[in-house]
């Protein structure tokens, strides 16, 4: 480190002695902190005791920075552009391929060459801002700065940024997708153009002040409390969109105008000559959801410069993962998931059963459903005997399936199966307290013991019909066809496939869940989508539809359609995956396959019937278990699929989940009748006052 000190030249701006004095500082593995802030002190330690090197290191520094575009850094770094979701998913897969040329013009450029690491974000950020600052008071010794304010060096950039920011945020305020949306933009003053025009002012007095003009310059509060509101905008748009629907696009556009807000927000707090706003820069910080507040208490009086170390820090770990597809995806896809999980949510609210008489009900749904799955399976055994080509073959069993389930949907049956994914974000939206920062524990044992009840009263109800119709049909077949409906090898086969124990159909089951977990998705999407685009609208605006089925009837028939639009797809698209599954395992040559609970039950009743029952009890036995493990898998796995989801898209881990389980666990022992079929009357809490649970959110 001395030797790179002694070799310094104030007059030079080759940027490799500054690659060089990183690469002393950064630590052998980026997660050593300890290591990296005790190489920052001794750098620190010895600018101090050799002042000349101090001084080359200041005059080196200089050069540096001058020679450099600034603006860009804080413009690009951090922020998303504007090309859209796809094409910057695009350009971001190419750059970590083939990393894009560096020159020497751009300081964003300087970055990639003294940070080349990706990592190199994590050591810098273990290091405590006051050890930065104590390095960077010893370089700017004697550089006349004066404290608080940002050197003449940097100013220029933080200016032509704070203008570039602001013309983009009132450009992407003004999208069509956005004023459409949010039509009050376009009644009332855009708050958007306000913030543009009153910087545009603010800029222009203080390039007349650093130019030696005489002027009464106002402080930037009047332009914060303007952001202030394009981010209440934002959040109007954000709260419609959970029930209004949202698409790629508009969440893209709606981050991005975020993160620009946010960071024209700190460049104007930097720049700000007042030192009015020094005692309000640690709620500044915190509103812009990037700063560390903690740092700039702990390093008061001087707000700015802690601000600054903030910012910088900040812009190190963007520039490291600027490439990142995964924080792409999160910043966007989190959004949007959200408000198709927030659908299923509200669907997931019929498949919750509050009382005895809706429970009931939940049966009867359940077990019209069974009555229809075991004629699909009767459908699915006669495809079978045709012997048709595998596509040919496929294209059967997926309309079988797809056109059954869609026809259970019509007819508001219930296939248990479905439920978990829908109740899963239910559960997921429970989680969300009034605070924020509690979970009543007993309001979510409440929740899920309502959902685990219905669920297991679901799966009966489907169970209780299906069975029983797989074997009147069985049992009549002969009647009409003077032979069994499957022989002795099928119905063996049959019930091969339902054993848990030597095959791997609980895998499969594990296939059908997660089939099932994507059927949910696609209902949420597709309810999302029939919001957003006024699926109710549009339809009642078709003239051949008036003209056949009237206005009154074409009006009920697009509110019907915007409101189902999710289950049908849902169904539909569930369908072709049960289908084309198997196919695919044999196109692929994977274990690939479905079991699904409801069909493999109604197999095996198919299959006593063609053995006429001349099975040991111990195949009844494994093969009972078989078809009840499968729908433990089935559920399993698409619940628990389907709830990841809801806490990710809401940004909530919930640590609590063996507390959880426990309590359930007590409520079933206090009292097993009322925790599975529900209580007479509304149940009471059991204890006096709620038990809340710390939320860690994201």
């Amino acid at each position: 480190m001395l030797e790179i000190l002694q070799r310094l030249d104030a007059n030079s701006n080759d940027i490799g002695l500054m690659v060089e004095l990183f690469a002393t500082l950064r630590p052998r593995r980026p997660t050593d902190g300890a290591r990296a802030t005790s190489n920052v002190r001794t750098l620190t330690q010895l600018l101090k005791g050799e002042p000349a090197h101090a001084m080359a290191l200041r005059g080196y520094t200089r050069n540096l920075l001058a020679a450099r575009r600034h603006a860009s850094l804080y413009t690009e770094i951090g922020v998303l552009s504007n090309d859209g979701f796809f094409s910057e998913l695009k350009h971001r897969i190419a750059s970590r391929i083939l990393p894009p040329a560096l020159g020497d013009e751009y300081l964003s450029d300087a970055i990639d060459q003294v940070l080349y690491k990706r990592t190199d974000y994590l050591w810098m950020s273990a290091v405590p801002a006051a050890d930065w600052l104590d390095l960077i008071e010893v370089i700017n010794t004697g550089a006349g700065s004066a404290p608080g304010q940002v050197s003449n060096l940097m100013l220029p950039g933080l200016l032509d940024a704070i203008q570039t920011l602001s013309y983009r945020v009132c450009a992407i305020g003004l999208e069509p997708k956005l004023t459409n949306f949010h039509t009050e933009m376009e009644t009332y003053e855009s708050p958007f153009t306000g913030q543009n025009i009153e910087v545009n002012a603010y800029l222009a007095a203080y390039k007349r002040k650093l130019a030696g003009d005489d002027v009464a310059m106002e402080d930037a509060r009047h332009l914060l409390v303007m952001l202030d509101q394009c981010e209440t905008v934002v959040v109007k748009i954000r709260k419609k969109a959970l029930n209004q629907g949202t698409s790629i696009a508009l969440t893209y556009l709606l981050v991005t105008l975020t993160q620009s807000i946010n960071r024209l927000r700190k460049l104007l707090y930097l720049v700000d000559t007042s030192d009015d706003l020094a005692p309000d820069a640690p709620a500044r910080l915190a509103t812009a959801a990037a700063g560390d507040t903690q740092v700039v208490q702990q390093v008061a009086p001087d707000h700015r410069k802690a601000a600054a170390i903030t910012l910088a820090l900040e812009l190190v770990t963007a520039h490291n993962n600027k490439y990142m597809v995964s924080d792409l995806l999160r910043d966007n896809i989190n959004l949007l998931a959200r408000n198709v999980t927030e659908n299923a949510s509200h669907t997931g609210e019929h498949y919750v059963a509050e009382s005895r008489t809706a429970l009931f009900a939940m049966f009867l749904q359940a077990a019209g459903a069974g009555l229809i799955i075991g004629f699909m399976a009767l459908f699915k055994i006669l495809f079978s005997y045709l012997r048709a080509a595998p596509l040919v073959e496929t294209f059967l069993f997926s309309m079988n399936y797809s056109l059954g389930f869609v026809f259970i949907h019509l007819l508001h049956f219930t296939v248990a199966t479905k439920q978990p994914a829908m109740t899963a974000s239910r559960i997921a939206a429970g989680l969300q307290s009034k605070d924020g920062r509690n979970i009543d524990l007993d309001s979510m044992t409440e929740l899920c013991n309502k959902v685990l009840r219905t669920q297991i009263m679901a799966v009966l109800g489907n169970l209780a019909t299906a069975i029983p119709t797989a074997w009147l049909i069985a049992m009549a077949w002969p009647y009409l066809t003077g032979h069994h409906l499957v022989s002795q090898g099928k119905a063996m086969h049959l019930l091969a496939d339902i054993d848990p124990i030597h095959g791997p159909n609980l895998l499969y089951a594990a296939v059908a869940g997660v089939c099932l977990f994507l059927a949910g998705l696609i209902s949420g999407y597709y309810d999302n989508k029939a919001l957003y685009t006024r699926w109710a609208q549009r339809i009642a605006q078709l003239r051949s539809l008036r003209w056949l089925l009237g206005p009154a009837r074409l009006r009920r028939f697009g509110v019907y359609m915007e409101t189902n639009l999710g289950g049908l797809m849902g169904n539909f698209f569930f369908g072709i995956m049960l289908g084309v599954m198997p196919l695919l395992g044999f196109l692929l040559g994977l274990p690939l396959d479905i079991r699904h609970v409801t069909f493999s039950s109604a197999n095996f009743a198919t299959a006593m019937v063609g053995l006429d029952y001349h099975v040991s009890w111990q195949l009844v036995v494994t093969s009972i278990a078989g078809f009840l493990g499968i729908g433990i898998v089935n559920l399993m796995v698409s619940f628990g699929l389907a709830l990841w989801v809801a806490l990710r898209s809401r940004q909530v881990r919930f640590t609590h989940g063996w507390r959880l389980s426990k309590a359930l666990v007590k409520r079933f022992f206090q009292g097993p009748v009322t925790f599975l079929i529900g209580a007479r009357a509304a149940p009471a809490l059991p204890y006096d006052e709620p038990q809340l649970l710390e939320k860690t959110s994201k």
